[in-house]
């Protein structure tokens, strides 16, 4: 299992705005190319997100599926991307004193990727996460209210 973290410049609540909103998801996660459909239940559990992953012509179809949702706090979801497989990731924040600290963690849970040493997939999942942390952050921090604006704005 992959675990990355990173302390973001925003709050909690300003992590899952990024997260609430389907249609953001391939701007901030590695390998997802394009938006097909956001239910209209996202991001409560059993609802999905139907998008694409890799580059043109060599796309993959994928759906995500909500697994656990407590906002601000917790966000668990299965992303399928079959013949790859499926993995297990989880985005947990927590307040953090420069702001807050987000910890994604991901488990190839079915299909091929499954049966990879986890010591291998490993070190590919760490370097992409580690990229995704960082474009999450630069939207949540981009978008979050710290109170800079002068109150009639």
């Amino acid at each position: 299992m992959s675990t990355n973290t990173r302390v973001m410049a925003c709050r909690p609540e300003d992590v899952f705005g990024v997260l609430n909103d389907g249609w953001l998801f391939p701007v901030w996660v590695v390998g997802a190319s394009r938006m097909r459909d956001v239910d209209d239940a996202w991001p409560y559990e059993g609802s999905h997100l139907q998008h694409s992953f890799g580059v043109w012509p060599l796309l993959i179809n994928d759906k995500t599926t909500v697994l656990e949702y407590d906002a601000p706090r917790r966000l668990v979801i299965q992303p399928s991307g079959w013949p790859i497989g499926e993995a297990r990731v989880t985005l947990e924040v927590q307040p953090h004193r420069k702001g807050c600290l987000v910890r994604i963690t991901e488990k190839a849970v079915k299909g091929p990727g499954a049966l990879i040493p986890a010591p291998l997939l490993d070190i590919p999942l760490y370097m992409r996460n580690h990229e995704t942390l960082r474009r999450l952050a630069y939207i949540a921090e981009g978008k979050a209210d710290n109170g800079d604006a002068p109150a009639d704005a």
